[in-house]
């Protein structure tokens, strides 16, 4: 058996006492050490030994284990930890959750510790179609048959299981000194592990066809009879016994008896009875009915109690469903405020794996802010990263995300807003997986993913960012249960979002309705430097009355949507009436600054298609507004975006159309249509934030980019889809310098060419006449008394204003390298309470030191 040494229990222990928190305390104390620890970071407002979350999720399969005697136990245990003991020594807790199958091995659980139970052994599908599919007759695609993953795999008995989770809290704990927990899974597809529960026994609870026919198990389904002998239920399943209370049952042995945590509903379980569709219950696709959205709400929220009542106190993390709130609830009739609200002992979804499949990351950040702009009582969401996948053949962070780590830096630098004005930081790091297809778990995805991760924590939010959502998250569900039900509504409004987001529209704050008015009590003036981003809210609210306010105050606020359930006050303050609505072909005029291609025209026209865009183009606006972009279909003309003071409005159009076979909707082609969706973004440039985008044709891909603040400075964070694309920015500060980067400096505008993925501080800004090639670069402190410089080159008489991380010194030279200047050679003008440092008529280099 290995013994654990002294070194290696130094080498994984916390580096400081106040970062240990005994097994005894539990998370609730874990969560104060946390807070204590990061608020006690020194005046210069960096301690890269803080808590960066409360927990980490190593989530792995049986497949490492390939004997499974104590000793091998043991070695493999051994290994997952020091691997990850970097990322260990800053959180407070680790938690190991095991793919062990598909939650069968729940279902068909009859209490003896000596059943052998079917297990994750597979590459590909565990349960493969009965039939070829017509494009793979001769089933070689991993959807159509299974492979073992090594020639004899071992056999798994529920004794064995429970001995790899006591032998992985042993060393886990020995070798750290945290607490230690371990999770089960349940999943209701069919892809894991072969289920003779699921498809033969019972086939009645798969009766979702998110894969295939009859392939999903649906929480809201009941059981037929059957008499075998289950652990909760020693006399069988009673006919009609609902899913919630069997599965109650079963977990509240299964969990206890093995010595599992906590449990993990897979793949939208929980939540959807379709979690993956952009159809479902409500929406075929060519109409909504929300007739029956209470009835399936109610079958689902059942399903939470009926399960609560079986298993009462075993906490619940989840994965939630594929899509976004708007969405699920519209088609779906997702209650997640009533999962949230029903003290279920639950954690919030994490973000969804899309960006690493495909690249959509409008549909995983808008989808991850929707989830979380109200949490359930316990206040946790986690943040989840694909690293591999330990059943299809691939490794995210290898072979999808090429080793770029876009997919760590974009989630990471959304900032959640609570009711109390605070950002709010992810609770639980979780990884997927940290073993391969093979059951391999290879050191170097640890050490290659784990600075990123702690680099993105090191700058988390600590305000709102450039833009912030003011997320319906209650209203959505009135739109769907309400007395005046309007789910196309909801619908629209987050996959409009999800579109923007995609073609570069900088948002990474969100708040829900109800927390941004409680906020403002707190604190008036929280929000007064964002950019407030919002569907046009209901006539007569308390949110409505608010935005007005905002609005006559002069600050911004970008409103979105139809009109028609505005109240007049709002539309007379927009300058926009209703009229006969157009729809179809749309010729876009607008005055608003476009991309542009280096090859080929970009188009002007787009698809306003009324079914899932909420509704026709039906404005126009009165002569005190200033329109901004007009439509034209059929000889008809219409108001599409105008200005008003502070305010502007863009109706927007969702570019997507809804196709048979696919599961999500289907972006239109950028070849031929205008995305529309790209004009929210080109109207930031209204409030003086310009971020214009030079592609190699009209049809690629457009960049996705966050701007968050922390310390008093900005953080530009980006995926590159193109790394031929350029991106120009502007600030009303200035044209920002992404510091470690280079840029032309040309039209009030700092131009970029990025890597695929890219994260960068901005705390310089540059307004200047002349074009010149500018530099901003990180140098080395030199001399006891500063902590960081900064050097800017090939300025022309340029007025410059730095954001400082703290009230401390801060020294400016011009043309002067000298490490023991100790105050300002320039002349400093300073504004917004010393947060605002300007200097004026520099040619050449700068140094601002601090």
């Amino acid at each position: 058996m290995p013994k654990i040494t002294r070194r290696d229990a130094l080498l994984l222990s916390t580096a400081s006492a106040a970062l240990s928190v005994s097994r005894k305390f539990g998370y609730a104390e874990a969560q104060e050490t946390r807070e204590a620890t990061r608020n006690a970071r020194d005046s210069k407002g960096l301690n890269r030994e803080a808590i960066a979350f409360e927990r980490v999720t190593l989530e792995m399969s049986l497949k490492p284990f390939r004997q499974t005697d104590d000793a091998s136990i043991r070695a493999v245990c051994t290994e997952l930890f020091r691997q990850w003991a970097p990322l260990i020594r800053r959180v407070n807790g680790v938690a190991v959750m095991l793919w062990s199958a598909d939650g069968s091995e729940i279902l068909d659980y009859r209490g003896r510790m000596s059943d052998e139970f079917e297990w994750a052994k597979w590459i590909g599908i565990a349960n493969p179609p009965d039939k070829a599919t017509a494009d793979d007759p001769n089933r070689l695609d991993l959807h159509s048959t299974p492979h073992l993953y090594t020639e004899n795999p071992p056999r798994m008995t529920y004794g064995i299981l429970a001995k790899i989770v006591r032998i992985l809290k042993q060393v886990g704990n020995e070798l750290t000194g945290k607490p230690i927990s371990v999770g089960a899974t349940f999943d209701p597809g069919p892809e894991f592990a072969r289920s003779a529960f699921k498809y033969k026994r019972h086939p009645e609870i798969a009766n979702d066809n998110t894969m295939g026919s009859g392939t999903f198990v649906t929480c809201v389904t009941r059981l037929h009879a059957d008499k075998e002998a289950y652990a909760a239920f020693p006399k069988g399943i009673s006919e009609g016994m609902s899913l919630g209370t069997f599965l109650g049952g079963q977990s509240q042995h299964f969990l206890t008896d093995l010595g599992f945590d906590y449990l993990w509903f897979s793949n939208g379980f929980g939540f959807a009875v379709s979690p993956w569709n952009v159809k479902g219950p409500l929406f075929d696709g060519t109409k909504f009915d929300a007739a029956n959205a209470p009835r399936y709400r109610d079958a689902i929220v059942n399903f939470w109690k009926d399960y609560r009542r079986e298993c009462p106190s075993i906490p619940i993390e989840t994965r939630g469903t594929n899509l976004l709130l708007g969405s699920d609830l519209a088609t779906n009739a997702c209650p997640l405020q009533e999962i949230y609200d029903g003290n279920f002992n639950m954690t919030a979804p994490p973000n969804s794996p899309w960006a690493a499949l495909d690249g959509d990351f409008g549909l995983e950040l808008v989808g991850y802010l929707s989830r979380i702009a109200e949490l359930p009582a316990n206040g946790r969401f986690p943040f989840r990263y694909y690293t591999h996948d330990p059943w299809w053949l691939n490794s995210p962070w290898f072979d999808r995300y090429g080793r770029e780590p876009h997919d760590i830096y974009l989630p990471l630098s959304l900032a959640r807003v609570d009711a109390e004005a605070k950002i709010t930081r992810p609770s639980f790091l979780e990884f997927l997986t940290v073993d391969n297809s093979y059951g391999q778990i290879p050191e170097q995805t640890a050490n290659e993913v784990t600075p990123h991760i702690l680099n993105a924590m090191d700058s988390f939010s600590d305000a709102p960012g450039v833009a912030t959502w003011l997320c319906p998250f209650r209203e959505y569900h009135d739109l769907v249960f309400g007395q005046a039900p309007n789910p196309a509504l909801a619908f629209f409004a987050d996959w409009f979002l999800r579109g923007a987001v995609n073609s570069g529209f900088p948002l990474n704050t969100v708040v829900s309705t109800g927390h941004y008015l409680s906020s403002l009590k707190k604190d008036p003036k929280f929000f007064d430097k964002t950019v407030l981003v919002t569907l046009l809210p209901t006539a007569g609210s308390p949110l409505e009355e608010s935005l007005l306010a905002r609005v006559r105050q002069g600050l911004p606020v970008l409103f979105y949507g139809p009109v028609q359930h505005a109240s007049q006050t709002m539309k007379d303050l927009l300058g926009l009436q209703i009229t006969t609505g157009i729809e179809g072909l749309m010729e876009l005029e607008t005055s608003l600054a476009m991309d542009s291609n280096e090859h080929g025209s970009t188009p002007v026209r787009f698809l306003h298609r009324s079914l899932t865009n909420a509704g026709p183009v039906d404005t126009i606006a009165s002569d005190r507004s200033s329109v901004l972009a007009s439509v034209r279909a059929n000889g008809n003309e219409r108001t599409y975006a105008v200005k008003r003071g502070s305010a502007v409005w863009l109706r927007g159009t969702f570019c997507s159309s809804i196709e048979s076979g696919s599961q999500i909707p289907v972006p239109d082609s950028a070849e031929k249509f205008f995305l529309a969706e790209s004009l929210l973004r080109m109207a930031m440039a209204q409030f003086g934030y310009s971020i214009a985008i030079t592609k190699p044709t009209a049809a690629s891909r457009l960049p996705v980019i966050t701007a968050a603040r922390c310390r008093n400075g900005y953080f530009l964070s980006g995926y590159m889809p193109s790394s031929l694309s350029r991106i120009s920015l502007q600030f009303p500060l200035g044209a920002p310098l992404l510091l470690g980067r280079e840029t032309w400096l040309e039209d009030a505008h700092s131009s970029y060419t990025l890597p695929r993925a890219w994260h960068n501080e901005v705390r310089l800004f540059v307004e200047q006449q002349e074009a010149s090639e500018v530099s901003c670069t990180e140098h080395y402190a030199g001399m006891v008394g500063f902590r960081r410089r900064m050097l800017v080159g090939g300025l022309r008489n340029a007025t410059v204003t730095f954001l400082p991380e703290d009230d401390g010194r801060v020294v400016f030279q011009a043309n002067d390298m000298r490490l023991h200047i100790e105050t300002s050679l320039l002349p400093v003008t300073k504004s917004d309470d010393g947060r605002k440092l300007t200097v004026r008529g520099i040619t050449g280099s700068l140094l601002v030191s601090w």
